[in-house]
């Protein structure tokens, strides 16, 4: 199995050399990535045939050290699922996950814990995700332990608290001792960071890591992630819903829409001059009291499509207020816009300009 070819952590994430010509190489990366869920039989209409859920179809990307990538779209476009892909949490229909270059299929085993260790998952709800029957001390002295971090009573103890204090938890031995349910919302997601820091990962996927949180302490979340990349040179992936805070928070933006990367490059510009539809859709969507026609009008575009029976061609153009007959034919290649920005868009071809 290539994941069994992973070294060992030493206890510190292993960052890629550079490329020859000076830039970082990725840490991560997915390259076709596609994840399709079978659909059990309804009745005798689905006799004879297989049916699959294309959750993910051929996704592409790259995460950095030190920096942010958001990975954004509506709810239903497949972000969570690309997470629990890259985090080897659901086996790939095709395509390759890299860490460090080498190739990784790490289901299980020693290999999976290997995996683990340089890439950690912080769910969307930290309440679901911490077990309420064990303190915080258990739940972040398990990942110490688990890698090999602490073998000690006292260096469990000292590790617990330093992770408290990281994610500003303090003082550490007020929170120690509490069970999940005594902590708020912030907190709790505090804990589920601190948890992932255990392991000393080098990159972490952020599954809507703000979303249940109240609007009063989601920045104080990102500002503390957006310290511990910086801190420790991670790569991160946020993936959200709110393309409003991707400008702000991410190095890089990807936009997601119906299982499929339809555009990415530098948050500024995709956020600021939207090449692709979809995109323009989302910016559109974001509550602002200025635009509240414009949000009414990008609200009645229609409905994702069924990833069951998903449209021929662009996936979008359902929906798309300049959709051209080879939009329903053929799936728009990529095309390049300048400064690292692309899109996959008819609109910016020459087929589609002779249309």
């Amino acid at each position: 199995m290539p994941g069994d070819s992973q070294p060992r952590g030493t206890g510190t994430a292993a960052v890629p050399a550079p490329d020859a010509d000076g830039g970082p190489r990725p840490i991560l990366e997915a390259e076709d990535l596609t994840k399709h869920f079978p659909v059990h039989r309804q009745g005798r209409a689905d006799l004879g045939r297989r049916r699959v859920v294309h959750a993910v179809d051929g996704v592409s990307l790259a995460l950095y050290p030190g920096q942010v990538t958001a990975l954004v779209g509506e709810s239903g476009s497949g972000k969570s699922t690309v997470a629990r892909l890259l985090a080897q949490l659901f086996p790939a229909s095709a395509g390759t996950i890299r860490l460090g270059g080498q190739r990784v299929r790490a289901r299980r085993g020693r290999s999976f814990r290997r995996y683990t260790r340089q890439v950690q998952l912080i769910f969307q709800d930290p309440f679901s995700s911490l077990n309420p029957i064990h303190t915080v001390s258990y739940l972040l002295r398990r990942p110490l332990r688990l890698h090999g971090y602490a073998r000690s009573t006292a260096q469990s103890e000292d590790g617990v608290a330093r992770l408290l204090a990281e994610v500003n938890l303090t003082p550490p031995r007020q929170f120690m001792e509490k069970f999940p349910h005594e902590l708020s919302g912030g907190q709790r997601q505090r804990v589920a960071v601190a948890r992932a820091l255990g392991a000393r990962p080098a990159v972490i996927l952020a599954d809507e890591p703000v979303s249940m949180l109240d609007v009063s302490i989601r920045l104080s979340i990102l500002n503390l992630l957006q310290r511990l990349v910086t801190e420790r040179n991670l790569a991160l992936l946020y993936i959200t819903h709110d393309i409003a805070s991707a400008r702000y928070f991410a190095t890089s933006t990807l936009v997601m829409y119906a299982g499929q990367i339809v555009e990415g490059g530098p948050s500024e510009t995709v956020t600021q001059q939207p090449a692709h539809p979809y995109t323009q859709l989302l910016i559109a969507s974001a509550p602002d009291p200025e635009r509240l026609e414009a949000v009414a009008e990008a609200a009645a575009t229609g409905e994702p499509p069924s990833l069951v029976t998903p449209p021929a061609g662009c996936r979008f153009h359902p929906r798309c207020p300049h959709a051209m007959d080879i939009c329903r034919q053929a799936h728009p290649p990529r095309s390049d816009l300048g400064a690292g920005h692309w899109a996959h868009c008819w609109l910016h071809t020459e087929q589609g300009g002779a249309c």
